[in-house]
């Protein structure tokens, strides 16, 4: 049991925290419960989670602003409880570094599934980005600051970008030139499996395209492929070391 994933449950709702944590327990995770972002924050001081569920709804900080804090020193795993599950609620949790969302009244195998494929995904996208550590990309003059999280366009000027518009145009950076799926955008991009949200990706790559294309309605750089997705079409520089597109797998 030592070994097992280790969940932090914040939720404002005590009956919610308790059965979720026997719930999960009961099914080979080791759990720990918060009632709000103070609360939560303490509980990072003194111990290691791998994924926090975190409602959104609570008093005080909402589960909004928590994940924007949490955010800022961490890349754990967030799946949020909501309540308000229109799709433009569901989209900003995802921008902010939302790995999954579940919508109230919850279902607690339905949670189960979606914290093990959280976990099963993240897992292998850790495998998968070992190697090689990349500082930077650099492409049509633009420079992608890995490390600051910050884009610099061709005159030096910082553009801004929410965090789903920058994992967005680093997943497109390190595959230029190679057709990506909503459902491969969105699992690099640390979305949840595709389900009615693979439009989110849609979302995003309009706003990204209003801020790096010289005219958005005639995209050059992440154009749209026909019953495919989208391909980043700009040759880019990782680091020190100029690669061409089509020899990367």
């Amino acid at each position: 049991m030592a070994s097992a994933p280790h969940i932090l449950i914040v939720d404002d709702d005590r009956q919610i925290r308790a059965s979720l944590a026997r719930f999960l327990t009961a099914n080979g995770f080791r759990t720990a419960v918060a009632e709000d972002g103070a609360a939560m924050f303490a509980a990072f001081e003194k111990g290691r989670f791998d994924l926090v569920v975190l409602d959104i709804m609570m008093p005080g900080e909402d589960g909004l602003t928590l994940c924007r804090r949490l955010r800022e020193t961490s890349r754990i795993p967030v799946i949020f409880l909501t309540a308000l599950c229109a799709e433009i609620d569901c989209v900003a949790g995802l921008e902010l570094g939302a790995d999954d969302y579940i919508c109230k009244p919850i279902r607690p195998r339905e949670l189960l599934a979606r914290i093990r494929a959280v976990l099963r995904r993240v897992g292998d996208m850790t495998v998968q980005r070992e190697p090689a550590p990349v500082v930077s990309y650099k492409f049509e003059g633009w420079l992608l600051d890995a490390v600051r999280r910050t884009l610099r366009n061709p005159e030096g000027v910082l553009v801004e970008l929410t965090g789903g518009e920058f994992d967005l145009l680093v997943a497109f950076a390190e595959r230029p030139r190679h057709v990506l799926t909503r459902d491969q955008l969105l699992d690099l991009t640390r979305g949840r499996e595709a389900t009615v949200l693979d439009r989110s990706i849609d979302v995003q790559v309009g706003r990204l395209r209003r801020k790096i294309e010289a005219d958005p309605q005639l995209p050059v750089l992440i154009k749209t492929v026909r019953s495919g997705g989208y391909v980043f079409c700009a040759d880019v520089l990782v680091g020190s070391a100029e690669y061409v597109a089509d020899a990367i797998s």
